[in-house]
């Protein structure tokens, strides 16, 4: 497993996103091959680091609603 240099990011947070802050993540989509995500409310706390074409599936699931509930 590769080492990621985290402190010069720059972490995107999606604009519909609560204006209280709840319930939202935060990505650098600009890193190439993974997409780090973190908490929002815990920028300190742990970051996920998901290969750039999962994350893409996940999000595109998302948006068109095909995860089961």
């Amino acid at each position: 497993m590769r080492s990621i240099e985290l402190s010069a990011v720059t972490w995107h947070k999606n604009l519909h996103s609560n204006p209280d802050g709840g319930a939202c993540v935060e990505v650098w989509d600009d890193f190439g091959d993974v997409v780090p995500v973190r908490d929002s409310k815990d920028p300190y706390g742990p970051v996920l680091v998901f290969p750039a074409g999962g994350w893409s599936a996940f999000v595109t699931s998302v948006k068109d609603h095909q995860l089961p509930s």
